[in-house]
């Protein structure tokens, strides 16, 4: 029976580096019979020229021991120290140093295999073939390991992305870097636009492909189909997704990947030779399956953010009250989507001794403290329609957040607009400074406070300030004005220079004051504005 020849035992490219021109015939003579292509050296220093040609590279070395400029012992230890030869296998060959302590040198310093001549035929390609097979195998592995770092990398970067724009390029790259192609990377993402990147080759930027872009309905003829998991299948020159350096045609490997039933397939394209062995294709397989998971979490974060602001949103009032002698004007921005929900909230409501308005801030950004948040606002408003002042109001709000297993703090600031008594009366429970700007146009930070919500210390008396027609009040939360390095109390003058020369409409002060500090996405960010008529 014929064993075929395994793919590590393929006829390879042998340097073969003697200085007797019959042994190089004799030797070159048998491999070549054997299908192997020879180049041939007569010299060391020739032979290390061609071991490091990068246009011809060879995979095996035959070396005799006693060459005219230097020994072969020395032509292996070169080839074993350079970079970009140290994974060449060489073999000894030798007429003359045939005894143990030669071969033993040999080996000692590098040599893959020693053959003292005269060599048998059969001999000669047996070793030659073992040490193949040895050295493909264990290149195989290095190229193995080497991709499954650059596919465990580029998963920790899908699941970083914080947009499909990001995961699709990033899997574009990835691919690309693994599996040493061009790639393209198809998805729908959370708003159900498709996104198409594509990179032209490892190390390259993956670009984006403007629309029209692919519609994920090419994919439906995919093995596939509607199921879970990740499917690669081959597809002929009439494919329409292009390649990444823009042509079209040839043959194509197809990747799927879905997470859940009823989802838009995930798609990572590349050409059909880029995975030959099963190795590539369970690679590309992972590869796909990875971002298809990372969009899941994605798109489960987006749906997940969206459902907490609208429950956050629920907390805050509906509609601003319409008082006779006061405008009222209101904005609230909540964090990107790509952080957690905040506990800012602000309050307007009518009471018998005049308009109360608060702004505040529950610690912490998440569903937990937005929840806080709601009940806070909800007793705040229930107080002050019961009369209470608003340091009494704030007394009472210490007791609502004790209630709560988890420690929690936060800021309120009150002011009561009298116009019966022509005062504001302040309550800040160590929340950022309201904004007063006078009839005259003065503009002053009302810098007087008491201590946080949630401490159990006792709230002074309100703070109270002359109000006449033309007072106009601005109070916002900390996310307006506070950024990572920059002084808070810079900002507060910055705050206060910004109502001084803002518009004396609350809407457009609104408007003023965002545009002054554009907010970042980090935090929450609301503003109430008044104006005395």
């Amino acid at each position: 029976m014929t064993i075929p020849r395994q793919p590590d035992e393929r006829p390879a490219l042998v340097l073969l580096v003697d200085d007797n021109p019959t042994n190089r015939y004799v030797l070159g003579t048998t491999l070549r019979r054997a299908g192997h292509q020879v180049v041939e050296a007569a010299d060391g220093h020739e032979g290390l020229a061609r071991a490091a040609d990068p246009d011809a590279p060879p995979e095996v070395v035959l070396v005799d021991v006693r060459l005219p400029d230097m020994t072969g012992f020395e032509v292996c230890e070169r080839i074993k120290v350079d970079p970009r030869t140290a994974s060449l296998p060489v073999i000894h060959v030798s007429a003359s140093a045939i005894s143990a302590s030669d071969r033993t040198q040999g080996l000692n310093r590098g040599a893959d295999a020693y053959l003292t001549e005269p060599i048998a035929p059969g001999e000669l390609l047996a070793t030659v073939t073992a040490t193949l097979r040895y050295t493909r195998a264990r290149r195989r592995a290095e190229s193995l390991a080497r991709r499954l770092g650059l596919l465990n990398r580029t998963t920790l970067g899908l699941h970083s992305a914080l947009s499909a724009a990001a995961l699709a390029r990033t899997a574009a790259e990835g691919t690309a870097a693994v599996l040493e192609c061009s790639a393209d990377v198809v998805l729908r993402d959370p708003e159900g636009r498709v996104t198409h990147f594509a990179a032209s080759g490892p190390g390259l930027p993956a670009e984006e492909v403007p629309a029209p872009s692919v519609p994920m309905e090419v994919f439906a003829e995919h093995v596939l189909g509607g199921g879970v998991g990740a499917a690669v299948e081959s597809a002929d020159a009439t494919w329409p997704v292009p390649y990444a350096d823009g042509r079209r045609g040839g043959v194509r490997a197809v990747a799927l990947a879905r997470t859940k039933p009823g989802r838009p397939p995930t798609a990572v394209v590349v050409p059909a030779d880029a995975v030959v062995t099963p190795a590539e294709t369970d690679l590309l397989t992972q590869l796909t399956h990875a971002t298809a998971l990372a969009l899941e979490a994605l798109r489960s974060y987006d749906e997940e953010h969206a459902l907490a602001l609208r429950l956050q949103r629920s907390f805050l009032p509906e509609a601003l009250p319409c008082p006779k002698s006061v405008d009222l004007a209101v904005r609230y921005d909540p964090a990107s989507r790509h952080a957690e929900i905040g506990g800012d909230f602000y309050e307007a409501v009518e009471t018998d001794d005049g308009l109360l308005l608060a702004v505040g801030d529950v610690a912490g950004h998440s569903l937990e403290a937005a929840m806080v948040m709601g009940r806070l606002r909800h007793a705040l408003r229930a107080y002050a329609l019961d009369g209470h002042a608003p340091d009494q109001i704030q007394t009472r709000l210490e007791k609502v957040l004790g209630t709560d297993h988890a420690v929690r703090s936060a800021t309120l600031c009150i002011v009561q607009v009298d116009r019966t008594a022509g005062v504001l009366r302040v309550s800040n429970a160590g929340h950022i400074p309201p904004v007063v700007r006078g009839p005259g146009g003065h503009t002053r930070l009302l810098h007087e406070h008491g201590p946080l919500l949630g401490l159990g210390l006792p709230h002074p008396p309100p703070a109270e300030v002359p109000l006449a027609a033309g007072t106009e009040l601005v109070l916002v939360t900390d996310g307006l004005i506070e950024r990572r390095g920059v002084d808070l109390d810079a900002a507060l003058v910055s705050l206060r220079e910004t109502v001084a020369s803002g518009p004396a409409c609350p809407d457009a002060m609104c408007d003023a004051l965002l545009a002054a500090f554009p907010p970042d996405g980090k935090d929450d960010v609301a503003i109430l504005a008044a104006r005395v008529r």
